[in-house]
């Protein structure tokens, strides 16, 4: 069979010892860190369901199958369009059948999550409290959907759990005051990350820059002591290397991991450190054993390699090309595919940085992938679709989002066969399958 069968093969065998360690050595001996890429970092997330922000493993990705490759001169109509969101930046979440999306209401300010059912109606709005009203006012994050609650941080640095089904505020905590955080320029803008009993967020104050609490009670569980480092925007992943269980984020000026455990800081790095309005919205992207960052002010990113046991961090490379705003990335078969400053789509290679292609289409904005395709959604309001291959970048459908209002800044969301573009008050649905776009009538 060919070396990446082989591979694969050796990974699900547990290698040739019976340990996973030992096919991941045989795949780097042998053809070296594009071919360890190509096996494991083209697999996307298990589930339909997209819970939170970026999908199940907060990648960017899903592991839907049997999408459309094509779709038409005239692209895609929506099924149906939900208005009444309130103002709003942030992606939905998914979850039981059922849609979530935060905003806020112009006359009263108050933030709100609206559950919607998959015809698009309205079942129920919950209502927080004081929504950012500032620069881009509205709810700017995305609902974190965990055990019949939801989870979310304000523009103003509360953390707030809401027990869906009593539809009312179960505890909220303003983490900013509390620990000393400033809001960033725009408020805060990130989605907190659950992990077991724990939500954890980053109120960016001192001792405090990322805080764990109890995600039944509201209650602290650590702070991380020693690192008093502003926040910048961005929604943290979990990342599992070695016996190493660590959270990993961007602050205002080092991209760093800490002890998911004990909020003990394990390593530092720098990232775009002296920028004077530190914009790191991008989440870094995690996979085998390496973390691809990149950020704004035209420094653009860096591949950055973590030791076999989680504890140092090392930089592979760097590159000016894919200097990203808030669009996100996606590391697949080995490449990584964003969009920069100058609106262009760009793929580079994730062995060394390499630039496979940097063009435009639609303009350029957020992305998320599915069943071999790119989902490229323009700050301009088009949206296309493009297959994931660092040969070209060639359009197979593109629609224009016609309803909603404010900037095109949310991502794309798929699952269970659909697409869902969320656009200021707006919220649509598009079929991604031809058996529901032939089950469900549009409205």
């Amino acid at each position: 069979m060919g070396e990446v069968r082989v591979a694969q093969w050796l990974v699900r065998s547990g290698g040739r010892g019976g340990r996973k360690d030992d096919a991941m050595k045989w795949v780097f001996a042998k053809r070296g860190i594009g071919l360890f890429f190509l096996a494991f970092c083209g697999v996307a997330s298990r589930g339909s369901d997209w819970p939170q922000w970026r999908g199940p493993g907060r990648d960017g990705k899903s592991a839907e199958t049997g999408l459309l490759k094509h779709w038409g001169a005239e692209g895609l109509k929506p099924l149906w369009v939900a208005e009444g969101l309130g103002q709003g930046l942030a992606t939905v979440a998914v979850a039981g059948g059922l849609i979530y999306a935060t905003g806020m209401a112009k006359e009263s300010q108050e933030g709100a999550v609206s559950v919607f059912d998959l015809s698009g109606k309205l079942k129920t709005r919950i209502t927080y409290g004081p929504e950012w009203k500032k620069s881009y006012p509205g709810g700017r994050h995305t609902p974190t959907l965990d055990g019949g609650r939801i989870y979310l941080m304000t523009g103003f640095g509360r953390l707030v759990c809401v027990d869906a089904q009593a539809g009312a505020v179960a505890w909220s905590e303003d983490v900013a005051g509390k620990y000393g955080g400033i809001a960033p320029v725009h408020g805060f803008a990130e989605a907190p990350l659950v992990d077991g009993d724990k939500v954890i967020c980053t109120p960016g104050g001192k001792d405090a820059s990322l805080v764990a609490l109890d995600k039944r009670t509201g209650r602290t569980l650590w702070t991380s002591s020693g690192l008093s480092e502003q926040s910048a925007y961005c929604s943290p992943i979990l990342v599992e290397r070695g016996a190493t269980r660590q959270v990993v984020t961007i602050l205002a000026k080092h991209l760093v991991g800490l002890n998911v455990e004990t909020g003990k800081l394990i390593w530092s790095h720098p990232q775009d450190s002296d920028a004077q309005d530190p914009n790191h919205a991008i989440t870094p992207a995690y996979c085998g054993g390496v973390i691809y960052a990149t950020s704004s002010h035209g420094k653009g990113g860096q591949l950055l390699e973590l030791s076999p046991d989680g504890l140092k961090i090392r930089q592979k490379w760097a590159d000016q090309t894919l200097n990203s705003n808030h669009g996100g990335v996606v590391i697949v078969d080995g490449y990584v595919y964003g969009a920069n400053l100058k609106s262009r789509w760009v793929c580079l290679s994730l062995r060394d940085g390499e630039v496979m292609y940097a063009t435009n289409s639609v303009k350029g904005g957020s992305l998320t992938y599915a069943d071999g395709m790119l989902y490229c959604y323009g700050d301009n309001g088009v949206m296309g679709l493009v297959k994931a291959s660092a040969k070209s970048h060639e359009l197979a459908g593109r629609m224009k989002i016609g309803h909603g209002n404010g900037p095109h800044w949310s991502h794309p969301v798929i699952s269970g066969g659909r697409l869902y573009i969320r656009h200021g008050d707006a919220l649509l649905a598009y079929a991604l399958t031809l058996k529901d776009a032939t089950a469900v009538p549009s409205r």
